[in-house]
């Protein structure tokens, strides 16, 4: 008996390979400025709000960058076709999960996921340049960078933790071929 349909099984592992590859580049970037500041400037020469121990590395921005930016479009895209698919099919309806399951998915979905969105987008000056509106919404490109820092780590945690359970509860073998 089939337990997971294949649309299920290839958007988790597509949000898999985004997110490993959100992670790698995500550090890269950190690497190349680990330091957070709090409304719209901040660089080297500014006070930080906080600053991660690592060394500094300018040669990592360009390709951490770049690989972020797609990996990011990529998650976008499959979650979109995820949550469509999964409201059409009424796969959510028939889902059993308990509360403390379904709080975690909710506040994922429409909290964590949107904000990283949203201030990933807040980021780019060409977005922002077309919504100024996000720079109110974050309290700047720098307040945006940190929030974006903090969710990310956030859906790291829950990733993590999905993970462990899916493994703790022998559903490893379902994801990778649908059965039970």
């Amino acid at each position: 008996m089939v337990r997971h349909k294949f649309l299920v099984r290839a958007t988790h592992w597509i949000n898999f390979l985004s997110f490993l590859a959100l992670a790698v580049s995500g550090v890269a970037i950190l690497l190349a400025h680990p330091r957070f500041y709090w409304g719209e400037t901040g660089y080297f020469d500014t006070a930080a709000a906080f600053e991660l121990p690592l060394t500094v590395d300018l040669d990592q921005t360009g390709w951490g960058r770049s690989l972020h930016f797609l990996a990011a479009w990529i998650a976008v895209i499959n979650g979109f076709i995820y949550v469509a698919w999964g409201l059409l099919s009424r796969h959510f309806r028939y889902a059993s999960y308990n509360f403390f399951q379904r709080l975690a998915y909710l506040g994922v979905v429409f909290g964590l996921l949107p904000v990283t969105i949203l201030t990933g987008l807040t980021m780019s000056p060409a977005v922002t340049a077309a919504y100024p509106v996000l720079f109110a919404m974050f309290g700047g490109r720098q307040s945006a960078r940190t929030i974006h820092f903090f969710a990310a780590d956030l859906l790291m945690l829950f990733l993590l933790i999905h993970l462990f359970m899916t493994i703790r509860g022998g559903l490893v073998r379902s994801m990778i071929m649908g059965e039970r």
